[in-house]
């Protein structure tokens, strides 16, 4: 199907860029179509800062017609036909037709490069992202009903799924990411494919489908996402905690299993999220995993009790546990699995403060764990309350209201968010006498101990609870006299 495409219709015009692309290469002798992504956003009224397109032109043609016009170039990409670029502040690739060959049993293809657009529009992953616009002529070429499909909110492949998914088994994951950003359906015999297939994935780098992940988890609806996930079977490969909720019954009874409870939970952390500005910016990942994954340690706690009910003792503990471990085979950062591995450890921190109300050193100890998570774990405990009973959900409500009104109270009298000791390790040393070691350590732990328990106090104050603690411990025996009156007492006086 080719036909002209209207865009003055268009909300947002397509970039000057795209145009003086299409006469340059058109002058050279060449044609050049923008193409997938990009032309699929602008049947959604945007238009991407990335911009690829493709070429009958091989990649030395390409360089020599983009030489002079952008604003520098690079060639990483030109073993598989890909010449990349930057102008104007946009992100450019063009890439040579393509007709891959696939090896069964591996992701990588053997590039072949072709002669015509649509020939390179039939190796694409899906009927939306094969459609090109043909330039400078503005022409659509859309053989295989992509903007239809995209008007119906349907995912289909232009060929077989079976053939599409076996070339590369990553397709399949990208069918559940455009459910979650597109929130979109997949075609039936998309779905099959997904299910027949699924174990293919396993040939697939965990990179990259850390990186599908990631694309899915902050979509705008990732709970599709992962449901698809979890229905096709894929996610016993990449997420099995995820699929193990599903044989779980949920302990309240609120909902047919936890496994529910979760996507529950997960569409609520995104609802709290506080936009670009705020505290926990939309989308944030770190939060809605910690939202997704905070009950995985379920399965392995779940207990029959004697009067019929079901405990998960230590759940979250456990949950931690196993959330670093498939963050760790997904090839994480560190900083992001110690983040979302605490925030699923505290998520049940809070339950018992409505009944029994916390001492001040509590809620100092609740805001020190939490560190810098605070703000992500605020969210986190109110995405978790899914009971239908309006009475309790109510008083679960009350409850944290007031539990962040007393910490911002003590906030404001304590500096909360960064509790230290009242003496650092140097006036610890200077007032013991003693040399840095592990003696100093527990110096350190005893003060900050003091300091949660009974809030900040003076120097002095301070000092002598430093020097009764030291009189306890054995290596003050060993020690010379200590004679850091003059040096500790004198600085840094609070």
């Amino acid at each position: 199907m080719v036909h002209l495409f209207d865009s003055s219709a268009l909300k947002t015009p397509l970039p000057s860029v795209v145009g003086e692309l299409g006469e340059l290469f058109r002058d050279a002798g060449f044609e050049l179509a923008l193409v997938g992504g990009p032309v699929r956003d602008l049947f959604l009224g945007r238009v991407s800062p990335d911009l690829d397109f493709t070429t009958n032109a091989r990649p030395d043609d390409i360089i020599a017609v983009i030489r002079r016009w952008c604003d520098t170039y690079w060639e990483i990409g030109r073993a598989f036909g890909t010449i990349g670029m930057r102008k104007a502040g946009y992100q450019i690739e063009i890439t040579t037709y393509r007709a891959d060959a696939y090896d069964p049993d591996s992701r990588k293809p053997a590039v072949a490069f072709g002669d015509k657009l649509e020939d390179d529009l039939f190796r694409r992953d899906f009927t939306m992202n094969a459609m090109a616009l043909r330039l400078p002529s503005m022409e659509l070429v859309d053989p295989f009903g992509g903007a239809k499909d995209l008007q119906a909110g349907l995912v289909r492949t232009p060929g077989a799924p079976s053939t599409s998914f076996s070339d590369d088994p990553l397709r399949m994951m990208r069918a559940a990411r455009f459910a979650s950003a597109l929130e979109v359906d997949v075609a039936p015999e998309v779905f099959e494919a997904m299910k027949d297939m699924a174990g293919r994935i396993t040939i697939i780098s965990a990179e990259r489908v850390r990186d599908e992940l990631v694309k899915l988890i902050n979509g705008k609806a990732p709970w599709a996402g992962i449901d698809l996930l979890v229905e096709s079977g894929l996610a016993e490969h990449v997420l099995p905690e995820v699929s193990a909720l599903k044989l779980e019954i949920d302990e309240h009874h609120r909902h047919k299993d936890v496994y529910q409870h979760s996507l529950t939970v997960l569409r609520q952390a995104c609802g709290h999220e506080t936009g670009p500005d705020g505290d926990v910016p939309a989308p944030d990942f770190v939060l809605r995993f910690a939202a997704l994954m905070h009950d995985v340690g379920k399965p392995a706690t779940r207990r029959f009790e004697p009067n019929g009910s079901v405990s998960f003792l230590h759940h979250d503990a456990v949950g931690s546990k196993l959330t670093a471990k498939r963050m760790k085979a997904l090839r994480f950062d560190n900083d992001t699995i110690k983040a979302v591995s605490r925030l699923v450890e505290l998520h049940m921190r809070f339950y018992g403060y409505g009944d029994a109300g916390w001492t001040d050193s509590a809620v100092r100890r609740y805001v020190n764990d939490a560190g810098e998570l605070l703000q992500r774990l605020h969210r986190l405990t109110r995405s978790d309350v899914t009971t239908r009973n309006r009475r309790k959900a109510e008083r679960l409500a009350f409850a944290y209201d007031d539990l962040e009104a007393r910490i911002a109270a003590l906030a404001e009298q304590e500096e909360l968010a960064a509790i230290r000791p009242d003496l650092d390790g140097e006036q610890i040393m200077a007032l013991l006498g003693i040399r840095p070691g592990p003696v100093v350590g527990r110096a350190y732990r005893y003060l900050l101990e003091e300091r949660m328990e009974n809030g900040p106090v003076s120097h002095a104050e301070a000092a002598a609870l430093l020097r009764a603690w030291w009189k306890e411990q054995p290596e003050s025996r060993e020690a010379p006299a200590a004679g850091g009156e003059q040096s500790g007492e004198g600085e840094g006086s609070k």
